[in-house]
């Protein structure tokens, strides 16, 4: 009988947890699934918010190819380009009883009916808190168990995003949900790219009360599966769409904001479990690897590779890891390309350099490079040495020691574009930065100076 498929995910929680070496974050289950899985120390999503980045782990392909460019919901609307690309409409057709719980935010959002249709689930139940979330899924694994089909169940819980509360002070949308409180049993963990002040401490407590809550409910759906003696025949795979709603994490192309966790339960195969794997990883990734897992043909319309290789006969990860953002709440589009050792980020727009994702009038943490009285506006390129600049504070871009770095990165960068049809390869007639941009990259690429529009 084949293997069943769970995956949790969640908002906003980039690598927030005990596993991924945060102290002061109480993660006990999904540290207890770590152990258990092989845990992705890089794993990287393909767009640093909501939208685009779940359309990609759900479809295994890029943005430019499902067409989730923006934000699903109204007045955005953006949708899959086809609904059959997404995972369970294919387990659907492959056999598998297939369910939706919680968070769907990849494709238009319609009624729970309409959604069920168009991506090939036999039942979807969208919205709720924690609470209602682990319910729901706890019902699903019951109902499935009876029927004895295998299936997919997604569980998508909302925490750790921003809520609002009447906890918030005005003009702040905090981490406060109707479960959450702010957590200091463990001590305040303040990233590296914000300032450690005492704003910042305070939103730091509210969020890991929310990754604490988040963590609670994922330990209820697992519980559940092993009640139900599922363990050994279910792959769960558990990750988040992105980074940290924090500034200069959410919304921007550092690594704070499309960083991931990702981990991978693979019952039977012995090579997995309490694996740490340092090679690069890409959101693609993941449904191909189930597909193989599964013994199914991957699509041809998949992006992404397999990570059997690479867990069990040692094959290398990939050699980029490719990340894009367009529109969320306003367009700002750029491209990125990120190797073990260098980030190489191109600017579009001449929007701000980070776009707020705090959804909020006053910011109680910034970030820890603002210099000056605002946040300025983005550069036409970005490049980082990671290896001595890891939180990427220092751009290197015009620095000829780095320039054969930056010559293969921005080849890889067009070729990937070129790839995968991307509309940013025709420049907007009116926006000036758009076309310097490209005319960048494109010498870049080919190691000469660029001959400026």
């Amino acid at each position: 009988m084949p293997h069943n498929v769970l995956i949790i995910h969640c908002h906003d929680l980039g690598r927030f947890l005990g596993t991924y070496g945060v102290d002061t974050v109480s993660t006990p289950h999904l540290d207890a699934l770590a152990a258990e899985s092989t845990v992705f120390e890089r794993a990287f999503s393909t767009a640093p918010h909501c939208s685009p980045a779940r359309a990609s782990l759900f479809t295994g392909s890029y943005p430019q190819q499902h067409g989730v460019l923006g934000l699903t919901h109204e007045p955005f609307g953006w949708d899959l380009h086809d609904p059959s690309t997404h995972i369970a409409h294919r387990l659907h057709t492959a056999g598998y009883r297939t369910e939706l719980v919680g968070v769907h935010h990849e494709s238009k959002v319609l009624a729970d009916d309409e959604i069920a249709v168009r991506l090939g689930f036999d039942r979807v139940r969208t919205g709720g808190d924690r609470d209602l979330v682990a319910e729901r899924a706890i019902e699903a694994l019951d109902a499935a168990s009876a029927d004895g089909a295998p299936f997919y169940l997604q569980v998508g819980f909302n925490e750790p995003h921003r809520s609002p509360s009447d906890r918030d002070p005005v003009g702040v949308m905090g981490f406060l949900g109707e479960n959450v409180d702010p957590d200091l049993s463990l001590g305040v963990t303040v990233p590296a790219h914000l300032h450690d002040d005492a704003g910042a401490r305070t939103e730091m407590a509210e969020l890991q009360g929310a990754v604490r809550a988040m963590d609670e409910g994922v330990g209820r759906v697992l519980a559940k599966l092993h009640a139900l003696g599922l363990d050994e025949r279910t792959i769960v795979v558990f990750t988040t769409d992105h980074g940290l709603a924090l500034p200069r994490a959410k919304c921007t192309l550092y690594d704070a904001g499309t960083g991931v966790a990702l981990l991978i339960r693979a019952p039977g195969r012995g090579d997995w479990a309490g694996r740490r794997i340092d090679e690069l990883v890409s959101h693609v990734d993941v449904l191909p690897t189930l597909f193989e897992l599964l013994g199914l043909a991957t699509p041809e319309t998949v992006t992404g590779d397999s990570l059997v290789p690479v867990i069990e006969r040692g094959a290398e990860g990939r050699e980029h890891a490719f990340a894009q953002l367009s529109y969320h709440t306003y367009y700002d589009p750029k491209r990125s390309v990120r190797s073990t050792s260098h980030k190489l980020i191109v600017n579009f727009s001449n929007a701000p350099r980070a776009m707020d994702p705090t959804q909020s009038w006053i910011h109680r943490s910034l970030p820890a490079d603002l210099a000056g009285p605002t946040i300025g506006t983005s550069p036409t390129v970005e490049l980082y040495d990671l290896r001595s600049d890891p939180h990427e504070t220092s751009n290197i871009a015009g620095d000829v020691a780095h320039r054969a770095a930056y010559s293969a990165l921005a080849g890889a960068l067009l070729g990937w574009m070129r790839e995968t049809g991307d509309p940013l390869l025709t420049p907007q007639p009116q926006l000036r930065r758009h076309r310097l941009a490209l005319a960048a990259l494109e010498a870049a690429a080919r190691d000469v100076e660029p001959a400026l529009p």
